[in-house]
């Protein structure tokens, strides 16, 4: 039978994809978390920082 049909019809070519769709969309999800959370953390280190820091 032809190579390319049996990628097609094998349930291991499916699961490739599964998994690279599920890696995609955890990096999207994780930078959107990310973003989302940056300002707050980038106060909460400076003031740690800001507190630490002795002069």
């Amino acid at each position: 039978m032809n190579p390319i049909v049996d990628f097609f019809e094998s349930e291991d070519g499916l699961t490739v994809v599964e998994y690279v769709i599920g890696a995609a969309l955890l990096a999207v999800i994780l930078s959107v978390v990310f973003v989302s959370v940056r300002q707050g953390l980038t106060d909460t280190l400076e003031n740690t920082l800001d507190y630490v820091k002795i002069e």
